[in-house]
């Protein structure tokens, strides 16, 4: 019995010993240059033979069975690994090191918008944030314009009730301290700020870059708050085909359409047109008014792209829109246009730009820049006209060097303006005719950007600019960068200076409703800035393959000479004049960007400031300025191929332009916010069906917020002598008619549904 016992063990150990012969070890370490890999998921594809790597990146998959396996290594962050593995008796233990390359994406794309020249967002010493078309693919719009709505610090403001017209702020800056470029060319500016982010085919768009602070020492005047530069796609790497169509319950419909397509042997084209069409009067509130601005606009866009030896750079663009736009009482038509009988506010916007860049044929490297628009606006705000043309040129040559460690950029510029309206911005009273207002502005800059070392670097710029009304205008700035060894931590240090040259009536459409008149206090002076930044950029890899990326901003800006609009001295009049004082805007912000191994993906922000006016020893809050800005985008794609987008965006109050202190209105207006959900379905690599809810919380303001909207013309109001209102029984606060006290659009909730189709 005993030596039965002891044959049974012994050939379970032999057998266990044949097994065991059977099996490997695969063993190896991880990391990217000096650094570590931790927790990555090592893994043999389709088995469930696996570990992660551990604190010394470090990672070991035992008892494999001998066999041919492929062996993949991921982390998010990271591009991943695949490679053919083989274990037999000849190979039982393998051992590998691994070299994992970061992705370009998450914190590390490519921008230009910060230095002139293309550079990992990693490496640039000037904070630049990129939003790519997947982003705002996530709350689909008819407009760029109202896709910046879910962007941390960002926010677009309507001025106007009726007419829906508006501009972008950027940390509380309005509309007119933010600089608008397409491919690096500031073609949007003076009047066309209220209406250049509108028609831009957002299937062209391949990314959109924001800086915040000044930057006017690179691009000028206007460049004073930040800027938006929008990069459309090159025709070498678009679709061949896109095709993007939806609908609103509201009526709404937009139409986005991009094509390539070839000119010869050396040369691409990219056309785009955007359709946009809204012809549905609704008024929920009850004013009698149109809740939303009814348009009819299209924008036609090509970009052609020529080869050239040595690959040299030569592109050129043109777009041409046109829209129809009108708000007002709902029995409105166009024969009312311009008259006293019906209050409509309606303007037709005829606009065309172009612009292009071209490498020279030298061995050094030299680009010429070019832009050149012209906008033509006739339009009626009741029975007051608004007439005006502005064209614009523009032009810079660049001389980009790098001698050792200095990496230099210089450059040339040019820029001619002519703008003439029917309003006193452009009246000549010496000889009482209509005169146009002409602008020369020549200017150089240079910048040197200095590697210190490995993981400091410096850059010092400056710039010279010749205004023809103004003079000579000095704008310098200085950045530093620090990173980490591993590249993980980086610190951004800026400080600036900013100006601008004012246009009033291109700015504040409030100015035109026909509510207010009026006023100039004194000749208007440049407006100069001096700015402070200073950012943070982390990336985190914790447990369970999670990726946190957290950016963070704290600024500082300090205005002189600058020109506010005074709704509050008297509520009949708007009074232009610079500030006898001084302004500050100052706050911080955190954006953070969360993915998961599951595919759940998060980017959240956070803004909170202050900006403030202080004149005569008494400091304010600005008007139309929030104290607090949260926004968010959370998606996720099932197994099923149906993905989910929930977005949304949280204001704080803002102080509001009320009529004088009888104004029964809030002076303040409520927290609020905007938030969407979108549904997604791809089939196959063409089709992709969306739709959602728009506004789900069915957020609007106060029906009251057109003052006398019954009384559009003030037909009832009474003034005294001083062109002051006197309140009447019929009109207790003292109030007229007025549609400037806006924070939030009255478009309620909505569904909408889509359709992409694209071949590449």
């Amino acid at each position: 019995m005993k030596l039965r016992v002891l044959s049974i063990v012994f050939t379970l150990c032999l057998l266990a010993t044949a097994v065991s012969a059977q099996t490997g070890s695969i063993s190896g370490k991880l990391q990217s240059g000096n650094s570590s890999i931790e927790l990555a998921n090592v893994g043999l594809l389709g088995t469930s033979y696996g570990n992660v790597s551990d604190v010394e990146g470090k990672f070991l998959i035992k008892d494999v069975p001998y066999g041919n396996y492929t062996l993949v290594i991921s982390m998010i962050g990271y591009e991943t690994i695949k490679r053919k593995v083989a274990l037999s008796a000849a190979s039982a233990r393998l051992n590998f090191d691994f070299e994992l390359t970061e992705k370009v994406g998450q914190l590390d794309e490519v921008v230009v918008s910060g230095t002139l020249k293309e550079v990992s967002k990693l490496e640039s010493p000037v904070p630049v944030e990129v939003y790519t078309k997947a982003f705002f693919k996530a709350n689909p719009t008819p407009s760029i314009f109202e896709s910046l709505q879910n962007v941390n610090g960002v926010r677009p403001q309507l001025n106007c009730n009726v007419c829906n017209t508006g501009d972008i702020h950027i940390n509380g800056l309005e509309g007119p301290y933010t600089m608008i470029l397409i491919d690096g060319m500031p073609i949007v500016s003076g009047l066309s700020t209220v209406y250049g982010l509108t028609g831009i085919p957002q299937a062209l768009i391949e990314r959109v870059e924001i800086v915040k602070g000044p930057a006017s020492t690179l691009y000028g005047s206007e460049a004073v708050g930040g800027l938006i530069n929008i990069i459309t796609k090159k025709p070498g790497s678009a679709p061949q085909t896109s095709v993007d169509v939806f609908a609103t319950d509201w009526g709404e419909i937009n139409t986005d359409i991009g094509l390539k397509y070839n000119m010869g042997k050396k040369a691409q084209a990219l056309m785009g047109v955007n359709y946009f069409n809204y012809q549905n009067p609704i008024d929920n509130n009850n004013d009698n008014f149109t809740d939303l601005t009814l348009q009819d606009r299209i924008s036609i866009f090509n970009k052609f792209s020529f080869a050239r030896k040595n690959n040299r750079v030569f592109s050129i663009a043109a777009r041409y829109v046109y829209e129809d736009r009108w708000g007002g009482e709902l029995d409105w038509n166009t024969e009312n246009r311009g008259g006293t009988e019906v209050y409509g506010e309606s303007i037709y916007t005829s606009r065309w730009e172009t612009f292009g860049i071209y490498q020279l044929p030298t061995s050094e490297l030299l680009n010429f820049q070019f832009s050149a628009n012209g906008h033509v606006q006739n339009s009626f705000y009741g029975n007051t006209s608004y007439n005006a043309d502005q064209y614009v040129a523009f032009s810079q040559l660049t001389w980009n060097k790098r001698l050792g460690d200095h990496d230099i950029v210089a450059g040339a510029v040019y820029r001619y303006t002519s703008y003439d309206d029917n309003t006193p911005a452009t009246f000549d009273s010496a000889t009482d005719t209509n005169k146009a207002s002409i602008t020369h502005l020549p200017g150089f800059f240079v910048q040197d950007e200095l590697v210190l070392n490995a993981t400091n670097k410096l850059l010092l710029g400056l710039r010279y600019d010749y205004n023809s009304l103004h003079g000579g205008i000095v704008t310098p700035r200085i950045n530093y960068k620090w990173n980490s060894a591993d590249k993980k931590n980086v610190l951004r240090i800026s400080a600036g200076n900013g100006y601008r040259v004012a246009n009033v009536f291109t700015e504040d459409h409030a100015a035109l409703t026909g509510a207010r008149t009026v006023e100039f206090k004194g000749e208007l002076n440049p407006e100069t800035s001096w700015n402070g930044n200073i950012n943070f950029v982390k990336k985190i890899y914790t447990g369970k393959n999670t990726f946190i990326g957290i950016d963070a901003t704290a600024f500082y800006t300090h205005f002189t000479n600058r020109i506010l609009p005074d709704y509050e001295t008297d509520p009949n009049k708007i009074i232009y004049g610079n500030l006898e004082g001084s302004s500050v805007s100052k706050g911080f912000s955190v954006n953070v960007d969360v993915a998961w191994e599951s595919g759940l993906k998060m980017v959240a922000g956070l803004t909170v400031m202050d900006v403030s006016v202080e004149e005569n020893g008494e400091t304010s809050r600005q008007i139309l300025t929030e104290s607090v800005q949260g926004v968010w985008s959370i998606g996720y794609t099932f197994r099923n191929g149906i993905a989910v987008d929930y977005t949304g965006n949280l204001y704080g109050p803002m102080r509001l332009p009320v009529l004088g202190e009888l104004d029964n209105r809030p002076d303040e207006s409520p927290w609020f916010s905007i938030q969407n959900i979108q549904l997604t379905k791809a089939f196959g690599d063409k089709w992709e069906v969306y739709g959602g809810v728009k506004n789900l919380l069915n957020f609007t303001p106060a029906s009251n917020s057109i003052a006398r909207a019954f009384d559009p013309f003030d037909e009832n109001v009474v003034f005294d002598n001083d062109g002051q209102v006197v309140p009447t029984p019929d009109n207790p606060y003292a109030l007229t008619f007025d549609p400037s006290y806006v924070y939030a659009s009255n478009q309620g909730i909505r569904g909408f549904l889509g359709v992409r189709f694209t071949v590449k």
